[in-house]
């Protein structure tokens, strides 16, 4: 197939446009960064998109900070919602199309193991243009004009390629800073016990090779993409020591008002997708990391 990747510069898309070339398929990318195009100008997207006559989508551009939404909440729906609009507009005929959901969607009223059966309860601008952007999808594919699959990501954490996450508002781009000096310390909340999910970029990108290959026309799914597996902060703290070889220095804030335990449940994906997120233990995703941002800081 010929497939068309939003964002395939980033650092999900990247991985995503390695992983679909791995599998035989060949990738364009739309993109500020390579085609020059902007996800919400709905002309420029209609032209590229027809002039690619693309088998197949897979939806990743997006604004994804939670914290800048709030500031901004126009500009999130005008990217997350707008965009996925004016891409599903430029459509000519009907193909698979996957879209990178995010597990915010669920909110922080639900505890444990989040099943793609819970409602969606999007808290702030971010996680509501995310909601948005899938219930299009899902309209969508009601008239059989795609193959929807939504793929719901919990935290994509690790490196392809030498390249990791270098986004400053996640913990395990702060813990590194904090262990080369970037930052006086990598602060946490309450004793570092809430724990989350983190999934491997590489299973990541291959959870959406999986789904735009199986995706079905006039047909509708949504799949949570982790590792099924909680890891606290305490720990990742703990294993980035042991994978370095350094100490993190660690400032520990007062508690906040969130659930302690968020992990996916990934059984739908494991029976739906024939997926497995084989390599997102928590030592390998940070020794991965560790190595990229290692590579980096010496370039």
């Amino acid at each position: 197939m010929h497939v068309l990747v939003t964002g395939g510069h980033g650092y999900l898309g990247s991985a995503v446009c390695r992983a679909l070339r791995m599998a035989g398929h060949s990738v364009s990318v739309l993109s500020r960064t390579g085609a020059g195009i902007d996800i919400r100008d709905r002309g420029a997207v209609a032209a590229y998109v027809r002039e690619g006559d693309f088998d197949a989508v897979c939806h990743l551009a997006a604004a994804t900070r939670t914290r800048d939404s709030a500031v901004e909440p126009l500009a999130y729906f005008d990217v997350n919602a707008g965009g996925t609009l004016n891409l599903l507009l430029a459509l000519r005929r009907p193909v698979p199309f996957v879209l990178a959901s995010s597990s915010v969607v669920y909110g922080g009223r639900h505890a444990g193991a989040l099943s793609e059966d819970l409602d969606p309860r999007p808290e702030g601008p971010y996680a509501a243009s995310k909601a948005t952007a899938e219930q299009m999808v899902t309209a969508c594919a009601a008239t059989g004009a795609v193959g929807a699959v939504v793929l719901r990501y919990f935290n994509v954490s690790g490196a392809v390629d030498g390249r990791g996450d270098t986004d400053t508002t996640r913990i395990i781009p702060n813990v590194f800073r904090a262990i080369t000096g970037e930052l006086p310390h990598v602060t946490i909340n309450g004793d570092g016990s809430a724990t989350r999910d983190f999934v491997h970029v590489a299973d990541a990108a291959d959870a959406m090779v999986k789904a735009v290959e199986g995706a079905r026309l006039g047909e509708h799914r949504t799949y949570n993409v982790g590792s099924g597996t909680g890891v606290s902060m305490a720990e990742i703290i703990k294993c980035a020591e042991e994978v370095t070889g350094r100490s993190v220095p660690v400032r520990h804030n007062p508690p906040k008002p969130e659930p302690l335990r968020l992990v996916a449940d990934v059984s739908r994906a494991r029976v739906g997708l024939e997926w497995e997120p084989h390599r997102s233990r928590v030592d390998g995703i940070l020794t991965d990391a560790w190595a990229a941002w290692h590579h980096t800081q010496q370039v």
